[in-house]
Protein backbone atom coordinates (compact mmCIF):
# COMPACT_ATOMS: atom_id res chain seq x y z
CA UNK A 1 0.00 0.00 0.00
CA UNK A 2 0.99 3.47 -0.71
CA UNK A 3 2.14 6.00 2.21
CA UNK A 4 -0.35 9.32 3.10
CA UNK A 5 2.15 11.54 4.11
CA UNK A 6 2.11 15.30 4.41
CA UNK A 7 4.82 18.24 5.43
CA UNK A 8 3.11 20.79 7.86
CA UNK A 9 4.89 23.46 9.63
CA UNK A 10 3.81 23.87 13.34
CA UNK A 11 3.68 26.31 15.75
CA UNK A 12 3.35 29.06 12.74
CA UNK A 13 0.43 30.44 10.12
CA UNK A 14 2.84 31.34 7.32
CA UNK A 15 4.44 29.10 4.84
CA UNK A 16 8.50 28.48 5.74
CA UNK A 17 8.25 29.60 8.99
CA UNK A 18 7.75 27.55 12.44
CA UNK A 19 8.80 23.92 12.85
CA UNK A 20 8.20 21.48 9.80
CA UNK A 21 7.02 18.30 10.46
CA UNK A 22 5.65 15.26 8.42
CA UNK A 23 2.81 13.26 8.84
CA UNK A 24 1.89 9.84 7.90
CA UNK A 25 -1.23 8.56 8.17
CA UNK A 26 -1.14 4.36 8.61
CA UNK A 27 -3.85 1.97 7.72
CA UNK A 28 -2.03 -0.63 9.80
CA UNK A 29 0.95 -0.78 12.21
CA UNK A 30 4.39 -0.42 10.87
CA UNK A 31 7.99 -2.04 11.48
CA UNK A 32 9.51 0.35 13.32
CA UNK A 33 12.64 -0.11 11.44
CA UNK A 34 10.58 1.31 8.75
CA UNK A 35 9.08 3.81 10.36
CA UNK A 36 13.00 5.32 11.31
CA UNK A 37 14.06 4.65 7.83
CA UNK A 38 11.18 7.12 6.28
CA UNK A 39 11.83 9.85 8.83
CA UNK A 40 15.58 9.47 7.84
CA UNK A 41 14.48 10.10 4.03
CA UNK A 42 12.28 13.32 5.17
CA UNK A 43 14.98 14.35 7.15
CA UNK A 44 13.22 16.78 9.35
CA UNK A 45 13.62 17.12 12.72
CA UNK A 46 10.65 15.04 13.39
CA UNK A 47 8.05 12.65 11.62
CA UNK A 48 4.73 11.83 13.09
CA UNK A 49 3.24 7.81 12.87
CA UNK A 50 -0.86 8.37 12.90
CA UNK A 51 -2.82 4.61 13.47
CA UNK A 52 -6.37 5.02 14.06
CA UNK A 53 -7.81 2.94 16.56
CA UNK A 54 -11.28 2.88 18.07
CA UNK A 55 -10.45 5.63 20.51
CA UNK A 56 -8.35 7.89 19.09
CA UNK A 57 -4.99 7.14 17.07
CA UNK A 58 -1.76 5.74 18.12
CA UNK A 59 0.98 7.83 17.51
CA UNK A 60 4.84 7.86 17.38
CA UNK A 61 7.48 10.34 16.50
CA UNK A 62 10.87 9.47 15.09
CA UNK A 63 13.90 12.15 14.56
CA UNK A 64 16.16 10.92 12.04
CA UNK A 65 18.11 9.36 14.03
CA UNK A 66 15.61 7.90 17.26
CA UNK A 67 12.35 7.47 18.12
CA UNK A 68 11.42 10.22 21.44
CA UNK A 69 8.96 9.80 23.99
CA UNK A 70 7.80 13.24 23.45
CA UNK A 71 7.23 16.31 20.46
CA UNK A 72 4.83 18.99 20.46
CA UNK A 73 5.43 20.69 17.18
CA UNK A 74 4.77 17.08 15.20
CA UNK A 75 1.59 16.55 17.45
CA UNK A 76 0.44 19.64 16.73
CA UNK A 77 0.60 18.67 12.91
CA UNK A 78 -0.90 15.85 13.18
CA UNK A 79 -3.79 17.27 14.71
CA UNK A 80 -4.25 19.91 12.23
CA UNK A 81 -4.06 17.24 9.49
CA UNK A 82 -6.83 15.09 11.09
CA UNK A 83 -9.02 18.38 10.79
CA UNK A 84 -7.89 19.39 7.25
CA UNK A 85 -7.80 15.81 5.67
CA UNK A 86 -11.62 15.26 7.31
CA UNK A 87 -10.20 12.63 9.80
CA UNK A 88 -11.73 14.24 12.44
CA UNK A 89 -14.99 16.43 12.41
CA UNK A 90 -14.58 20.26 13.21
CA UNK A 91 -16.01 19.89 17.10
CA UNK A 92 -14.38 17.02 17.60
CA UNK A 93 -11.22 16.27 20.26
CA UNK A 94 -8.18 14.77 19.07
CA UNK A 95 -6.75 11.82 21.10
CA UNK A 96 -3.60 10.80 20.79
CA UNK A 97 -2.09 7.17 22.45
CA UNK A 98 1.58 7.84 22.98
CA UNK A 99 4.59 7.06 24.85
CA UNK A 100 3.57 9.36 27.18
CA UNK A 101 0.65 8.51 27.86
CA UNK A 102 -3.20 10.21 26.32
CA UNK A 103 -2.40 13.59 24.58
CA UNK A 104 -5.57 15.46 23.46
CA UNK A 105 -5.46 18.52 21.03
CA UNK A 106 -8.15 20.82 20.95
CA UNK A 107 -9.41 23.30 18.00
CA UNK A 108 -9.52 26.80 19.27
CA UNK A 109 -10.77 29.02 16.58
CA UNK A 110 -7.73 29.62 14.12
CA UNK A 111 -5.32 27.78 17.30
CA UNK A 112 -5.12 24.29 18.11
CA UNK A 113 -4.75 23.80 22.03
CA UNK A 114 -2.34 20.20 23.08
CA UNK A 115 -2.94 19.21 26.66
CA UNK A 116 0.93 17.84 27.91
CA UNK A 117 1.89 16.66 30.69
CA UNK A 118 4.22 18.95 33.04
CA UNK A 119 7.96 18.18 32.93
CA UNK A 120 9.17 20.31 35.76
CA UNK A 121 13.57 20.90 36.05
CA UNK A 122 14.65 20.42 39.03
CA UNK A 123 18.03 22.68 39.82
CA UNK A 124 21.25 20.52 39.08
CA UNK A 125 25.23 21.29 38.79
CA UNK A 126 26.56 22.15 35.27
CA UNK A 127 27.55 20.08 33.13
CA UNK A 128 31.71 20.81 32.82
CA UNK A 129 32.49 22.71 29.65
CA UNK A 130 28.24 24.00 29.46
CA UNK A 131 29.21 27.55 29.28
CA UNK A 132 32.27 27.00 26.56
CA UNK A 133 30.05 24.91 24.76
CA UNK A 134 27.34 27.27 24.86
CA UNK A 135 29.16 30.03 24.39
CA UNK A 136 27.19 32.18 27.53
CA UNK A 137 27.37 31.84 30.80
CA UNK A 138 24.60 30.25 32.32
CA UNK A 139 22.30 32.14 35.32
CA UNK A 140 20.63 29.24 36.43
CA UNK A 141 20.47 25.30 35.16
CA UNK A 142 18.04 22.86 35.89
CA UNK A 143 16.98 19.44 34.46
CA UNK A 144 13.84 17.54 34.10
CA UNK A 145 13.42 13.81 32.59
CA UNK A 146 14.04 14.52 29.12
CA UNK A 147 16.28 17.96 28.88
CA UNK A 148 18.70 20.29 30.78
CA UNK A 149 17.07 23.81 31.27
CA UNK A 150 19.38 26.90 30.74
CA UNK A 151 18.52 30.76 31.67
CA UNK A 152 21.07 33.00 30.63
CA UNK A 153 20.82 36.88 31.44
CA UNK A 154 18.89 38.60 27.98
CA UNK A 155 17.07 37.83 25.12
CA UNK A 156 19.85 39.25 23.14
CA UNK A 157 22.32 36.64 24.37
CA UNK A 158 19.40 33.72 23.21
CA UNK A 159 19.66 34.64 20.32
CA UNK A 160 23.03 35.04 19.46
CA UNK A 161 24.39 31.64 20.74
CA UNK A 162 26.36 30.10 18.44
CA UNK A 163 26.83 26.95 20.26
CA UNK A 164 29.90 24.32 19.45
CA UNK A 165 27.50 21.23 18.92
CA UNK A 166 30.40 18.61 19.19
CA UNK A 167 30.75 19.67 22.68
CA UNK A 168 27.22 19.80 23.40
CA UNK A 169 27.04 16.21 22.10
CA UNK A 170 29.42 14.52 24.64
CA UNK A 171 26.92 16.96 27.80
CA UNK A 172 23.55 15.01 27.25
CA UNK A 173 22.02 12.10 25.73
CA UNK A 174 19.34 14.37 25.00
CA UNK A 175 18.84 18.20 24.44
CA UNK A 176 19.71 21.87 26.18
CA UNK A 177 16.75 24.49 26.25
CA UNK A 178 18.24 28.11 26.65
CA UNK A 179 16.22 31.13 27.85
CA UNK A 180 15.64 33.98 29.41
CA UNK A 181 12.82 36.87 30.26
CA UNK A 182 11.69 38.39 26.96
CA UNK A 183 13.14 42.21 25.87
CA UNK A 184 9.60 43.43 24.93
CA UNK A 185 6.44 43.51 26.27
CA UNK A 186 4.75 40.85 23.41
CA UNK A 187 6.04 38.22 24.77
CA UNK A 188 7.19 36.68 28.56
CA UNK A 189 9.98 34.41 27.49
CA UNK A 190 12.29 33.33 25.01
CA UNK A 191 14.26 30.16 24.23
CA UNK A 192 16.03 28.03 21.61
CA UNK A 193 16.20 24.33 21.66
CA UNK A 194 19.54 21.94 21.03
CA UNK A 195 19.41 18.30 20.78
CA UNK A 196 22.97 17.06 18.97
CA UNK A 197 22.14 13.87 20.57
CA UNK A 198 19.33 13.03 18.85
CA UNK A 199 20.43 14.45 15.89
CA UNK A 200 18.71 18.02 16.02
CA UNK A 201 21.76 20.85 16.44
CA UNK A 202 18.87 22.95 16.68
CA UNK A 203 15.24 22.34 16.61
CA UNK A 204 13.11 25.22 15.57
CA UNK A 205 10.02 25.37 17.48
CA UNK A 206 9.96 22.79 20.60
CA UNK A 207 6.38 21.97 21.96
CA UNK A 208 8.37 19.37 24.73
CA UNK A 209 10.65 22.01 25.81
CA UNK A 210 7.88 24.23 26.66
CA UNK A 211 5.71 21.57 28.96
CA UNK A 212 9.12 22.66 30.91
CA UNK A 213 9.88 26.63 30.22
CA UNK A 214 5.64 26.78 30.89
CA UNK A 215 5.78 25.41 34.48
CA UNK A 216 9.92 27.26 34.51
CA UNK A 217 8.32 30.84 34.23
CA UNK A 218 5.19 30.63 35.92
CA UNK A 219 6.72 30.23 39.08
CA UNK A 220 8.94 33.14 38.16
CA UNK A 221 6.57 35.51 36.59
CA UNK A 222 3.81 34.89 38.81
CA UNK A 223 1.31 33.95 35.84
CA UNK A 224 -0.28 30.66 34.52
CA UNK A 225 -0.78 32.21 31.21
CA UNK A 226 2.36 32.87 29.01
CA UNK A 227 3.02 34.37 25.76
CA UNK A 228 6.30 32.72 24.19
CA UNK A 229 8.75 33.04 21.08
CA UNK A 230 11.20 30.36 20.03
CA UNK A 231 13.81 32.59 18.33
CA UNK A 232 15.47 30.05 16.05
CA UNK A 233 16.04 31.02 12.16
CA UNK A 234 12.75 30.17 11.42
CA UNK A 235 10.69 31.06 14.79
CA UNK A 236 7.66 30.44 16.29
CA UNK A 237 5.19 31.47 18.69
CA UNK A 238 3.58 29.26 21.30
CA UNK A 239 1.07 30.31 23.66
CA UNK A 240 1.68 28.40 27.14
CA UNK A 241 -1.10 27.86 29.76
CA UNK A 242 -0.64 26.03 33.13
CA UNK A 243 -2.74 23.78 35.08
CA UNK A 244 -1.66 21.72 37.72
CA UNK A 245 0.44 18.79 36.46
CA UNK A 246 -0.76 19.83 32.62
CA UNK A 247 0.48 22.48 30.49
CA UNK A 248 -1.86 23.59 27.38
CA UNK A 249 0.47 24.77 24.53
CA UNK A 250 -1.45 26.67 22.02
CA UNK A 251 -0.03 26.84 18.05
CA UNK A 252 -1.16 27.18 14.74
CA UNK A 253 -0.39 24.94 11.80
CA UNK A 254 0.05 25.67 7.77
CA UNK A 255 -0.08 22.35 5.24
CA UNK A 256 3.45 23.08 2.85
CA UNK A 257 3.35 19.33 0.98
CA UNK A 258 0.84 16.32 1.11
CA UNK A 259 0.40 13.61 -1.29
CA UNK A 260 1.10 9.84 -1.52
CA UNK A 261 4.62 8.28 -1.54
CA UNK A 262 5.24 4.99 -4.05
CA UNK A 263 6.84 3.31 -0.83
CA UNK A 264 5.31 0.77 0.44
CA UNK A 265 4.13 0.35 4.11
CA UNK A 266 6.23 -2.20 6.31
CA UNK A 267 3.22 -3.70 8.38
CA UNK A 268 3.52 -5.39 11.87
CA UNK A 269 1.52 -5.91 14.84
CA UNK A 270 3.56 -3.99 16.93
CA UNK A 271 2.83 -0.17 17.31
CA UNK A 272 -0.49 -0.64 18.38
CA UNK A 273 0.90 -3.12 21.33
CA UNK A 274 3.49 -0.38 22.13
CA UNK A 275 0.80 2.73 22.35
CA UNK A 276 -2.07 0.64 24.24
CA UNK A 277 0.43 -0.33 26.95
CA UNK A 278 1.07 3.38 27.57
CA UNK A 279 -2.81 4.52 27.37
CA UNK A 280 -4.84 6.73 29.57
Amino acid sequence: MGLEIFQVDAFTDTPFSGNPAAVCVLSAPADEVWMQNVALEMNLSETAFLQRRDDGFNLRWFTPAVEVDLCGHATLASAHILWEQGYLSEGEVARFHTLSGLLTADRKGEWIELNFPAEPEEPVAAPDDLAEALGATPKYVGKNRLDYVVEVDSEETVRDLAPDFGRLLALSDRGFIVTSRAGTSEYDFVSRFFAPAVGINEDPVTGSAHCCLGPFWAGRLGKDELQAYQASARGGDVRVRVSGDRVYLGGQAVTVLGGTSEVTVQVVGTLAKVCQSHSA
